[in-house]
């Protein structure tokens, strides 16, 4: 069943862009040629490989000024950030450069007698169904490794921000990469879901909402198809007595509001040790009245509208319900008046909130935080492990043996200390409980796209 797929502006609410949906057979016709295509590619020397995705990746560069402008007009976020290049780019280059040793086979014995070893080898088609928060950033993830690796790819991009699938595929096949080994469709979820359940991916990775994470596992239940999955997270923030005050306030300010909130690291909930609580709590409300919100295409924004009025409802929705229940909000929005009752959302600040609350434990993916003091680690470590998600936590204090002792404690994927909201690709990305499963980045990132496979090679005696 084909239909049309349409992009509505967070900045206006007008449709800003609107795609066919590509029909079942075609949709199947596309990931049989993927298939027919990915042998050639894996044949080609790894070092050409690793050069025509790292020529596709400066020719995706050379598009940053319209980059830019598309996502605010996509999803909402400000031109002044200039779009998320330099992170495509940091992350493209580190994975590029540790290729060879990661996937450099495990030499167990070359004697005169046997040659044993372990080779990786790629999956074939890797489905790479990407979000809108980040649409780059988080497709480069796998999309990357995975080409470099020797597998085709096909992108389903978000429906929110469409053009970044077509920005890609342009940018990869400017690069070298055949247009056939790397695919940008256009497909509904039912399409998607038939094609995983048909067995006709190697590899599915899948970035969005829990609800969305387990229909991908459903549709891959029983063909044994290996997926990764990032659904989401509620990251904590612990300040302890020794921070610097400062610049916890900073960073975990600029990790709460950075993107409208919506980052899927970002900080939701903060526990301040109760001997700096008030005034961390007087500098971060500081903080955010120094924010403007406004027009993501003004250079002067720093926040721009949610992507969706229905993500910035359930924001609302959250706030509501926790002042219902006792909670003060800091933040009055109509000293924000861009607010409109609609995308366009005024941050927030609560206090006196609590785990009984939603705010505090369902993610809000949004510009509101929570902030409750604690008493020390111990019941910092209660309250940071009392949510079903396990993306990251950020730990601010002075102490890198206190921060480690904290962090063995804590049930999550990355463990910061004095940072937070940031993607090291040198380190694994990757999370526990309702977050999801999988590993990115690193040189577990190529093991990921690629499969073990053993040579027993028994050398003829003459």
């Amino acid at each position: 069943m084909s239909g049309t797929i349409r992009l509505i502006s967070p900045i206006d609410g007008r449709v800003y862009a609107e795609r066919p949906v590509l029909p079942a057979a075609e949709a199947e016709a596309a990931v049989a040629r993927a298939h027919a295509a990915q042998g050639a590619w894996a044949a080609l020397p790894l070092s050409d490989r690793i050069a025509r995705v790292t020529a596709g990746i400066a020719a995706l560069e050379a598009m940053r000024d319209e980059i830019t402008h598309e996502l605010a007009w996509q999803m909402g976020r400000p031109v002044r950030y200039g779009g998320e290049l330099g992170g495509v780019n940091e992350r493209s280059a580190y994975m590029a450069r540790i290729a060879a040793e990661a996937l450099a086979p495990t030499e167990i014995e070359d004697s005169d007698r046997f040659r044993r070893e372990i080779r990786r080898e790629a999956l074939g088609v890797v489905l790479v169904v990407a979000p809108w928060n980040y649409p780059y950033l988080t497709a480069i993830n796998t999309i990357v490794p995975a080409l470099i690796a020797g597998n085709a790819v096909v992108l389903k991009h978000a429906s929110q921000t469409l053009l970044a699938g077509e920005r890609l595929a342009l940018a990869l096949h400017r690069g070298g990469v055949p247009q056939d080994v790397f695919q940008n469709l256009v497909l509904d979820h039912a399409a998607t879901e038939a094609l995983i359940a048909a067995r006709r991916f190697g590899f599915v990775n899948f970035t969005g909402s829990v609800a969305g994470g387990r229909a991908i596992e459903r549709a891959a239940a029983g063909t044994f198809t290996p997926v990764g999955l990032e659904l989401g997270g509620k990251d904590p923030g612990y300040v302890c007595a020794d921070a610097d005050l400062d610049a916890a306030v900073d960073g975990l300010m600029d990790g709460a509001m950075f993107n409208a909130g919506q980052c899927c690291c970002g900080i939701e909930r903060i526990y301040v040790d109760a001997r700096l609580y008030d005034a961390f709590v007087a500098k971060a409300v500081d903080w955010v009245m120094r924010q403007k919100l406004g027009d993501p295409t003004d250079p002067e924004t720093t926040m721009g509208p949610m992507a969706h009025r229905r993500f910035a409802q359930l924001v609302r929705d959250q706030v509501a319900e926790a002042r219902a229940a006792g909670a003060t909000a800091l933040i009055d929005p109509a000293d924000f008046p861009a607010d409109d009752g609609g995308a366009y959302l005024a941050p927030e600040v609560l206090v006196g909130v609590d785990h009984d609350m939603r705010v505090m434990r369902e993610e809000s993916f949004g510009p509101v935080v929570g902030i409750m003091p604690v008493a020390g680690d111990d019941a910092a470590v209660r309250l940071m492990n009392d949510c079903a998600y396990g993306l990251t936590a950020s730990i601010w204090t002075s102490d890198p043996e206190r921060a480690a002792e904290i962090g063995a404690r804590l049930e999550t994927g990355t463990v910061y200390m004095n940072r937070c909201d940031y993607l090291d690709p040198a380190l694994c990305w990757t999370g526990c409980k309702d977050t999801g499963r999988g590993a990115a980045l690193s040189n577990l990132g190529y093991l990921a796209v690629t499969r073990p496979k053993s040579y027993h090679l028994k050398k003829v005696q003459k």
